[in-house]
């Protein structure tokens, strides 16, 4: 079984009715460790030695949050400029992250079709999201493609909610157990 770190990034986890059903469908989960970072760094001050240590311990590394202007809140940001440090997540020695999955589970007001060439953001979320897949390359990682719910803004109901919240469930679970193969999932 792998192990399984999620940093979880939401300025009004109160106000997201599917971040807070996503949390609470893995939260507690066997192997699964639950990172809030706005919760544990109010501040802003990253332990970044406590941070490090536990993407040491794990094997998948997700990032789950909101899709704010086509990238992540804040502090998800601020994580990344002063977690991933070089000498330790890249560059000369920095071979902690090497062979660890990656990736980001997020949520986005916008449904399908306006995340597509021809859509009102012109863009598909792959494609915002380069940005994460060349980190996780630097920091030898295996970037997998986005978990994403789409249409939150779209009135989604309790029953969809759920089933997104359980679809996710499922995603984590077949990715501690290994049920899945990399090779379809990066297609």
């Amino acid at each position: 079984m792998a192990s399984i770190l999620i940093n979880f990034a939401h300025p009004a986890r109160s106000r997201s009715r599917m971040n807070s059903a996503m949390r609470q469908a893995v939260e507690g989960l066997d192997d699964i460790t639950f990172n809030d970072l706005y919760a544990r760094y109010p501040d802003f001050l990253i332990d970044v030695r406590r941070e490090q240590e536990l993407c040491e311990k794990h094997d998948i590394i997700i990032f789950q949050h909101p899709f704010y202007w086509y990238s992540t809140p804040s502090i998800m940001k601020e994580w990344l400029d002063l977690v991933l440090e070089h000498g330790w997540a890249y560059g000369s020695g920095g071979t902690a992250l090497h062979g660890k999955l990656f990736l980001q589970a997020l949520t986005a007001g916008g449904d399908d079709s306006t995340y597509r060439k021809d859509g009102y953001n012109a863009f598909t979320v792959v494609e915002l999201t380069s940005p994460y897949q060349a980190t996780a390359n630097l920091c030898g990682m295996t970037w997998l493609p986005p978990f994403a719910v789409l249409g939150i803004h779209r009135g989604l109901d309790e029953g969809k909610i759920t089933a997104h919240a359980e679809e996710y469930r499922r995603c984590i679970l077949a990715l501690r157990d290994g049920r899945f193969d990399l090779e379809q999932l990066k297609d």
